[in-house]
C-alpha cells in the first residue's frame, strides 16, 4: 500500500486520542463520528487540519494558516470537495482532541478484544519508540491494551489508574474526581504480562517481584505532555500497580485557576511574595496542596529568584527551578537534602512535606535566615497546622516569629452541566446531581477547591506564642475574617457550581 493509500485507511487503532483539555471546548464541539476520524490522528495533526462532523449539520474541513496545502489538496483528491472554515491554530488543535476522543467504555472494549488475541510469545516486547502513544500501531494485545487504559484514562480526567490481582481475575479501576470507577476486568492469566509491560515501560525490574518498586513513563497523548507515576507492590495473588497521572499543562499550575476567592488569592499571593517566613497548605492525601505550592511558585521570579525545592517524589518538572528528590534508600532524606540546599543559596524553598521534628526545624531556622519557605503538612485544618508543628517539638514561640499563614484546603467535585436539576430549599434556589452518561451516572463532571486561609497576624503571634489550643486560634482567625472551607463552598453552592450534599461530604460539617 503506498503512503497516499494508507492516509485513509482504517485508523481504529489510533483512534484513542485522550482529551486532556480542561473543559473548554471549541466555538463547534466536533462529534466523535466515523466521517471525523477518517484521517490518521498523526497526519491531521502534523497538517494541522481537522474534519469536524456535528450534529444536523455536513463534515466541515476546519483549516488555518499553517495548514499544509499539499496536504489539503491529497484530502480533497480523496474525500471530495467539502465545506472548509478557517480557524486558529488552537481551535483546529482542540477539534483534533475532541473528534478523536473514544467513546465511552473504549478501553473495556479493547480488553476484551485483545484477550482473544493474545500471543503469549508477543507480551514482553520493547515497548515502540514513538513520541506520541496515539501514533503506535503494535498488534500486539496487550500494547494495545495499556495504551487503551492510558489514553482512555486521560481523556476521561482519571488521576490515578489502579490494576489490581484478584483469585478469579484482575481489575481496572480509574480515580476520577475523587472517587474509583471499575473499568475492565482483564483475565487473571493476563495480569503478570500487563505489570511487565508496565514495568518496562517505567524501567524497572520486571524480574524482581517480592519488593515494592517506583518508576516513571513519560508519554505524549494527542500532543500533551503528560507524566505516569508507577508503583508496584506484592500482594497475595500478585503485584498491584497503580499509576499516577500528571498532566503537564502550564493552565493547570495557573495560582488564578485553582478556584480560589478572588479575596483569598490576592492575600495569598500576597503572602508568597514575602521576602522571608512559612507559609503551609495542609490537607489530606489528595486534596491538591502540591499543585497550590507549585502554583505558588509560578508567581515567583525563578530569573532574579534561587528557588529550590526537596520532594518525594518529584510531580512536576518546573522551569527555572532546583528540585531535589529524596531517596531512602541512599539516605537522601529531607533533612540532609534540607541542609545541602541552604549551602546552595536559595531565596525560596519548597518542602514537599514536613513529616518529622528534624525537617520542622530546618524549616523554621531557614526562614530566620531571611529564606521564604513554603511546605505541605497533613492536617484536618488550618489552626491544628500550628499545634500540630508544636507537638512535633518546635518552640512556640518559634513559630509565632516565623509562620506567616496557613492554607486548608479540600477538592470539591462540581456538578454535571449537562443534568444537574434545581431545587428549593428554605426558599432558595440550589442544585443537585442527577446523573447521565457524560458523568458516568456520578451527577458530578471535574473539581474545584475549597480554601481556609488563616493570615498569622500580631494578635496571632501572641497566641501561638503563648501555647495556645487550636480551638482558640481557630476562634481568633474566625473573628478576623478567616473563612472557614464550609463558608468557603457556600460561593460554589450559590453558583450552582456544586450540591449541598457534597460540600458537606467534604468538610464533614
Amino acid at each position: 500500500m503506498s503512503s497516499t493509500d494508507s492516509l485513509v485507511a482504517d485508523t481504529a487503532s489510533t483512534a484513542t486520542l485522550a482529551s486532556l483539555a480542561t473543559g473548554d471546548s471549541p466555538a463547534a464541539t466536533p462529534a466523535p463520528a466515523e466521517n471525523a476520524r477518517q484521517l490518521p490522528y498523526a497526519f491531521a495533526r502534523d497538517a494541522k487540519l481537522a474534519l469536524v462532523a456535528r450534529d444536523g449539520l455536513p463534515t466541515e474541513l476546519w483549516i488555518c494558516a499553517e495548514t499544509d496545502p499539499d496536504a489539503l489538496a491529497e484530502v480533497t483528491r480523496r474525500l471530495g470537495a467539502l465545506p472548509t472554515a478557517w480557524k486558529t491554530a488552537p481551535e483546529v488543535e482542540t477539534a483534533l482532541r475532541t473528534a478523536y476522543a473514544q467513546i465511552d467504555g473504549e478501553a473495556a472494549r479493547i480488553v476484551d478484544e485483545a484477550e482473544a488475541d493474545v500471543d503469549i510469545t508477543r507480551l514482553l516486547q520493547d515497548i515502540p519508540a514513538v513520541e506520541d502513544l496515539l501514533e503506535v500501531e503494535d498488534d500486539a494485545p496487550i500494547i494495545r491494551m495499556i495504551n487503551a487504559l492510558l489514553t482512555q484514562a486521560s481523556r476521561d480526567g482519571a488521576s490515578d489508574i489502579h490494576i489490581e490481582p484478584f483469585e478469579q481475575n484482575s481489575v481496572v479501576r480509574f480515580r476520577i474526581d475523587g472517587t474509583l470507577r471499575d473499568i475492565a476486568r482483564p483475565r487473571r492469566a493476563l495480569h503478570a504480562a500487563l505489570i511487565s509491560r508496565i514495568k518496562i515501560m517505567a524501567q524497572l525490574d520486571i524480574a524482581e517481584k517480592r519488593l515494592p518498586q517506583d518508576g516513571r513513563i513519560t508519554l505524549r497523548v494527542a500532543g500533551k505532555p503528560v507524566d505516569v507515576r508507577v508503583s508496584t507492590l506484592p500482594t497475595g495473588h500478585g503485584e498491584r500497580a497503580v499509576l499516577r497521572l500528571l498532566d503537564k499543562e502550564a493552565g493547570r499550575l495557573d495560582l488564578g485557576k485553582l478556584g480560589m476567592a478572588p479575596d483569598t488569592l490576592a492575600t495569598f499571593d500576597r503572602l508568597v511574595k514575602q521576602p522571608h517566613g512559612i507559609i503551609l497548605v495542609t490537607g489530606p492525601t489528595g486534596s491538591g496542596k502540591t499543585t497550590t505550592l507549585y502554583a505558588a511558585m509560578q508567581r515567583l521570579d525563578a530569573s532574579t529568584t534561587n528557588i529550590m525545592t526537596v520532594e518525594d517524589p518529584i510531580e512536576y518538572d518546573l522551569p527555572g527551578i532546583g528540585q531535589t528528590q529524596v531517596n531512602a534508600r541512599i539516605d537522601m532524606s529531607f533533612g540532609k537534602a534540607l541542609r545541602a540546599i541552604l549551602r546552595q543559596d536559595p531565596d525560596v524553598i519548597m518542602i514537599g512535606e514536613i513529616r518529622d521534628l528534624e525537617t520542622a526545624q530546618i524549616a523554621v531556622q531557614a526562614s530566620l535566615t531571611g529564606h521564604l519557605v513554603l511546605a505541605t503538612l497533613h492536617t484536618n485544618d488550618s489552626a491544628s497546622a500550628i499545634t500540630r508543628l508544636a507537638d512535633m517539638g518546635v518552640e512556640p514561640f518559634l513559630l509565632s516569629s516565623t509562620v506567616l499563614g496557613v492554607m486548608a484546603q479540600r477538592l470539591i467535585r462540581r456538578l454535571c452541566p449537562h443534568c444537574k436539576k434545581p431545587e428549593t430549599v428554605d426558599g432558595r434556589q440550589v442544585w443537585r446531581a442527577v446523573g447521565c452518561e457524560r458523568c458516568h451516572r456520578s451527577g458530578y463532571i471535574g473539581r474545584s477547591g475549597i480554601y481556609e486561609l488563616l493570615v498569622i497576624d500580631e494578635e496571632q503571634r501572641g497566641l501561638i506564642h503563648n501555647a495556645a489550643n487550636e480551638l482558640e486560634i481557630r476562634r481568633l482567625g474566625l473573628r478576623s475574617g478567616m473563612r472557614s472551607m464550609r463558608d468557603d463552598g457556600q460561593r460554589w453552592i450559590d453558583s450552582g457550581a456544586t450540591s449541598i450534599e457534597e460540600v458537606v461530604r467534604v468538610t464533614r460539617d
